[in-house]
């Protein structure tokens, strides 16, 4: 798995690196054709990855219970990102691969509940596959990154 936590954090900072120089409008703006902005889907992937290894394994998650309705699957934005909220988000996204890659050595994960996600027709039944998906989900949300980062 040490491969998996690679390519997360790997993603991660290629993120980073396309949003370095945007305003806070521009994170927060939604362009035509759109559900959503820059920052919705960085916030998304920090409370995502945190649904699906931590919760599913029964565990704290290390957002709040705020973050988990403004940015899980479904939602929208319904206010622009604060520059101080934006700033957490974005040391959280290293800093919670580097805790998921401890916990998962240190055998926290070893409870996981399984889950279906409503993107794959999958079943993840083991924390190995919900790190596995992540991956793929992250993925997914740098291509919407991308092409968020053209229109604007």
């Amino acid at each position: 798995m040490e491969k998996q936590f690679e390519i997360l954090k790997a993603s991660r900072i290629i993120i980073l690196k396309v949003i370095e120089n945007f305003s806070l409008d521009q994170l927060n703006k939604i362009p035509s054709g759109f559900k959503n902005n820059i920052a919705w889907n960085v916030a998304h992937l920090l409370v995502t990855h945190q649904l699906l290894l931590y919760k599913l394994s029964g565990l704290p998650i290390g957002v709040s219970d705020e973050m988990v309705k403004k940015y899980t699957k479904g939602t929208a934005p319904e206010n622009d990102i604060t520059l101080e909220e934006f700033e957490t988000i974005k040391k959280q996204l290293i800093n919670f691969v580097d805790t998921s890659k401890a916990d998962y050595n240190a055998g926290a994960f070893s409870n996981y509940l399984g889950y279906q996600p409503s993107t794959a027709k999958v079943y993840l039944k083991t924390i190995e596959d919900a790190i596995q998906f992540n991956n793929f989900h992250e993925g997914l949300h740098l291509g919407y990154i991308l092409a968020l980062k053209n229109v604007l």
